[in-house]
């Protein structure tokens, strides 16, 4: 169980709190949606909970206890812009398997092709990477994936098999997902427990 308590930031010690007292909880097995206006703290909070920022104050707690502060990490993000997560110097395959050695059966359920390992990021689209960051972050050490707006800029359909295949990963392991999105009808579609962030707050 991931838990998340009385979570606040703000950017300086002038500024007002752009998260101020966000709480949650995410189950192994469990979808859970948060939705919120842009610029509210959703990808803020997203950093956050996964270490890719400091923490101000409050608690991220997996089971009871902190997460790990070196090591693999149970918590991984997947953002949406996949490039920012690929060494640009790196062929694809050495980025797939920095972290851990993904096998064959669920490097074909994301759809990726063994053409796609030998090449660049650049030369990729960004479907392509958005896949291969994702296979990248299913490390055997995994507990809760943290999607935010993960397929926003892709097609319904390549949304739809980016998703499938996440969800039977989830299945599989017992995963938590943590899914950030603008679209409502693809959260209801996810089964999720949907979550509003307002005021600093989820509601």
């Amino acid at each position: 169980m991931l838990e998340v308590k009385n979570l606040r930031f703000r950017w300086n010690a002038h500024s007002p709190w752009l998260l101020n007292g966000v709480s949650l909880h995410v189950a192994p097995g469990e979808t859970v949606g948060i939705m919120g206006h842009s610029g509210c703290g959703k990808s803020t909070m997203a950093r956050l909970l996964t270490g890719h920022m400091p923490m101000q104050a409050g608690d991220v707690l997996l089971d009871g206890k902190p997460l790990p502060k070196t090591g693999a990490q149970p918590v991984q993000l997947v953002m949406q812009h996949a490039e920012l997560a690929l060494n640009p110097r790196w062929r694809i395959g050495e980025s797939l398997r920095e972290g851990w050695q993904p096998d064959e059966a669920t490097i074909r359920s994301f759809g990726i092709q063994d053409a796609w390992l030998q090449r660049y990021p650049h030369e990729l689209s960004g479907g392509e990477m958005q896949r291969i960051s994702i296979v990248r972050s299913l490390i055997p050490q995994l507990r809760v994936l943290v999607a935010d707006e993960l397929t926003t800029m892709h097609d319904p359909i390549t949304q739809v098999q980016i998703w499938r295949a996440l969800q039977a990963q989830a299945k599989q392991r017992n995963l938590g997902l943590l899914a950030i999105s603008h679209d409502a009808s693809l959260l209801q579609a996810l089964g999720a427990r949907v979550l509003h962030m307002e005021g600093g707050r989820l509601h």
